[in-house]
């Protein structure tokens, strides 16, 4: 079996690339050539000979095309490139639009155009639902396959417009493409500017930072913006919207249920998520707690700068359909994957 993953760089890519490594692919991983190293989650497979790594880019319909005639022999393309900050879009929404939405559109015509016959996975997100969600019958609130999606940031608006194209592609085309509807999923791997990620490292930092002033324990003193040990002083943790919502599960997890959706006999949607969801104010007294701090709120500042010009409030999945009819059932909870990124960073 030979598989294609644009944006094998990311976080998701790198533990896509792993399992399929693992199931004996050959795997050819696309990514944009840039003149810094991108390729961090990926080295250890540098010496893998069943894995190759190729400069691509998917907003460019040549380089699509030619990844294609270099890999006519292809039996699943997954299509994980995109401008994923969901900040940033609101700052670069037309680089959001060209990578996140047109790129697959891209990807999928070249795939018609040439008589591609591989398998199609693509990348979509809970971020599509934005405000909008369903109630069951004992008033809690959930998204899933059937819930009306309503983007709320120019990221969602071309996640959505993608998805779209991926069943509009699989109707007129007869492909066999398949997308993933994955609620927030994180892990070491995950960037830096995300805000688990970010809690995380300030935690790793902060605690460094006390052993390098010989503290071992508290107290400390407090200004509005800092925290003071024997007039040294660390920055606060400055975060956005804290109450908002998300449903969170680890990458590792998800990436074993995109390669199921391409496994099965006819393509379809599958929302991906663990049911659950926390506020970011439940992940900083999680992660807080296990790095042995009782009281975070000394340790953050609310700052505006991060506030989304249009929140997503509440995000809970139902992935009755993918347990169902995939088999798939995610293995770490909550807790287990605070302490899983946590650990990776002490």
């Amino acid at each position: 079996m030979k598989a294609i993953i644009t944006g094998v760089t990311g976080q998701d890519g790198s533990h896509l690339a792993d399992l399929l490594l693992e199931k004996n692919y050959e795997v050819v991983g696309v990514a944009r050539r840039c003149s810094v190293d991108t390729t961090e989650r990926i080295k250890h497979l540098s010496s893998n000979n069943k894995f190759k790594l190729i400069e691509g880019d998917i907003t460019d319909v040549s380089s699509v095309i030619n990844i294609f005639k270099d890999n006519d022999n292809v039996d699943e393309v997954y299509n994980l490139a995109a401008q994923s900050h969901v900040a940033t879009s609101f700052k670069q929404p037309a680089v959001t639009w060209d990578v996140t939405g047109k790129g697959c559109l891209n990807v999928l015509q070249c795939m018609v155009d040439l008589n591609i016959k591989a398998k199609f996975y693509q990348a979509s997100s809970s971020e599509m639902f934005g405000s909008n969600y369903d109630i069951d019958r004992n008033g809690v609130k959930y998204q899933n396959e059937q819930t009306k999606l309503m983007p709320n940031s120019p990221y969602a608006i071309a996640k959505t417009a993608a998805h779209h194209a991926v069943r509009i592609y699989r109707d007129a085309y007869e492909l066999h493409a398949s997308s993933g509807i994955l609620f927030n999923h994180e892990g070491p791997r995950r960037g830096e500017n995300f805000v688990t990620q970010k809690i995380i490292n300030w935690i790793a930092n902060f605690k460094k930072w006390l052993s390098y002033n010989s503290v071992d324990d508290f107290p400390v003193d407090f200004t509005n913006d800092h925290i003071v040990i024997h007039r040294e002083s660390f920055p606060k943790l400055r975060l956005g919207n804290i109450k908002a919502h998300r449903d969170w599960g680890y990458a590792g997890d998800y990436v074993k249920a995109m390669w199921l959706m391409l496994q099965q006999d006819k393509p379809d949607d599958y929302v991906v998520c663990t049911g659950k969801t926390y506020t970011i104010e439940d992940f900083l007294e999680e992660a807080f707690a296990y790095a042995g701090i009782e009281d975070w709120s000394k340790f953050v500042v609310i700052d505006k700068e991060f506030y989304r010009p249009c929140e997503v409030d509440y995000l809970r999945g139902d992935c009755s359909k993918a347990k169902s009819k995939l088999g798939w059932k995610p293995k770490y909870d909550f807790q287990g994957l605070v302490k899983m990124m946590l650990d990776a960073k002490l």
